[in-house]
């Protein structure tokens, strides 16, 4: 044999909580949303800002070239130590008055720059003629300047505005954002896995519940989960579905104790008489016949009873897919079937509508269980056997019965015929094993309906089941 190869274990994948992963995805979102709008908050406040700081210069400016224009003024008509001086100056606006020569005559607060650009328009013949420079340093402010001329080389003005503090307004502003969409981010955080874990506690209960179910294999387990949303119903199915895998377990243990019971008997019986046939040289002719007759019958009855266990397993099963199906149809095939198997007279009544959705094969073996078990009842009787399909008894309901004139049912018997291997005491000398009836109930209730029986008048029983429905009246109250 060769060497089996050493292989290291894969780490496992971490498991991420859906606590944790509806809280993250929160968080997410809302940082997303949190930034988009902070980020389009502060860039609109930042432009409308800077859009009207760069307005009033605009119109400062506007307003010194429409003054020099309309009226000859000199350096002198703006100086600060002039009382009445014609220039308003608005805050952050600072002003310097240059000479012809482009020399300062009056200095700013604080002084501006002169270029060579500046005293050109000092010297400049029209006057309005303008020059600008944007984001000039001067002692750690940024200015935006205007030099406006005179005219007729009297000199010019120069409007400078401060915007340095401008921008650490709206520096601030940004920090300002930052921290509150930070807070907002924590906060959404929180508020997501508080949330998170309201919403999915009951979820984790029915985790819970489930890792239960997987590691002990107790099907009984409550789950403990209300509510009218999709996570109550989620628990409710969870709870109805234990329920029904409790109960089907539990017919499977109990159809496995019962067959066994059953198989006891004839499995006994078989291992005495092939005892016996080590001395069948022993035995006298008649024994010998009358050996080979019970081992032949007991055979037969162990293969009715494994066929019958298969067709009850069958029957619980959802393997057939469901069809539009005519029960009139299906009792005239059993009918007619049964009629050369027992050369009975079988006769068939239909009524009504007996079409409804179901599973042919299923439906099918339910009725020839109950023509079988007329025949076997009363093997020579001289009545015909009666199928009856009548339907609708109720909207949606379609009844099938079968009618014999056998040695009836005992009262007692009545609420019993239907059990699993349950055999009357006047019917246990007769073959068969218990099932065919249980069958017939087991199809039954799988189509919504339900079995009956109770005795006929005159002598005899009625056996039957309806399908698409409960029971109807009479037959709630016949047995």
């Amino acid at each position: 044999m060769g060497r089996r190869r050493w292989l290291p274990d894969r780490p496992r994948p971490k498991l991420v909580s859906l606590r944790t992963t509806f809280a993250v995805s929160f968080a997410a979102v809302t940082a997303a949303v949190t930034i988009l709008v902070g980020i389009l908050s502060y860039s609109s406040a930042a432009r409308l800002v800077r859009v009207d700081q760069q307005s009033v210069f605009t119109q400062v400016v506007q307003d010194v070239r429409d003054e020099v224009r309309q009226h000859a003024m000199g350096p002198e008509d703006f100086s600060s130590s002039r009382p009445g001086h014609d220039l308003v100056r608005p805050a952050r606006t600072d002003v310097q008055v240059l000479g012809a020569l482009g020399q300062i005559v009056d200095h700013g607060s604080p002084v501006l720059p002169v270029t060579s650009r500046d005293r050109a328009v000092a010297v400049a013949r029209p006057a309005g003629q303008v020059v600008q420079h944007k984001d000039v340093r001067v002692d750690e402010d940024l200015f935006r300047i205007a030099t406006v001329s005179l005219g007729d080389g009297r000199g010019a003005v120069q409007v400078a505005q401060e915007f340095s503090d401008t921008e650490d307004l709206l520096r601030a502003l940004q920090q300002r954002t930052l921290i509150l969409m930070a807070a907002v981010v924590v906060a959404a955080g929180l508020f997501g896995w508080w949330l998170a874990r309201r919403i999915t506690r009951r979820l984790v209960v029915l985790t819970s519940a489930a890792e239960d179910v997987a590691r002990t294999r107790r099907l009984g387990i409550q789950v403990p989960v209300a509510g009218l949303d999709e996570v109550g119903r989620l628990g409710r199915a969870f709870d109805r579905m234990l329920g029904r895998l409790a109960q089907s377990e539990e017919d499977q243990r109990r159809l496995v104790q019962d067959a066994g019971h059953e198989l006891r008997t004839p499995l006994t019986s078989l291992r005495t008489n092939i005892s016996l046939l080590r001395r069948i040289d022993e035995l006298p002719p008649a024994s010998r016949e009358e050996l080979v007759a019970d081992l032949s019958q007991e055979a037969r009855e162990l293969t009715d009873l494994v066929n019958e266990l298969v067709d009850l397993a069958a029957g619980q099963s959802d393997a057939e897919p469901p069809q539009r199906v005519d029960l009139s149809d299906l009792a005239e095939d059993v009918v007619g079937l049964a009629r050369r198997r027992t050369g009975r007279d079988v006769v068939l009544h239909t009524s009504g509508d007996t079409t409804t959705d179901g599973r042919p094969g299923m439906l099918q073996r339910a009725i020839s269980n109950l023509v079988e078990n007329a025949a076997k009842f009363d093997p020579d009787g001289k009545a015909p056997i009666q199928v009856g399909v009548t339907g609708p008894a109720r909207p949606g309901t379609v009844r099938v019965e079968v009618l014999d004139r056998g040695p009836g049912i005992a009262d007692g018997d009545l609420v019993r015929i239907f059990d699993r291997f349950y055999r009357a005491a006047d019917a246990r000398s007769q073959p068969g094993s218990g099932l065919g009836l249980s069958i017939v109930r087991e199809v039954a209730m799988a189509h919504g309906g339900a079995p009956f029986a109770y005795r006929r008048e005159g002598g005899g029983a009625v056996i039957g089941f309806t399908v698409g429905g409960g029971l109807t009246g009479s037959e709630s109250g016949s047995g």
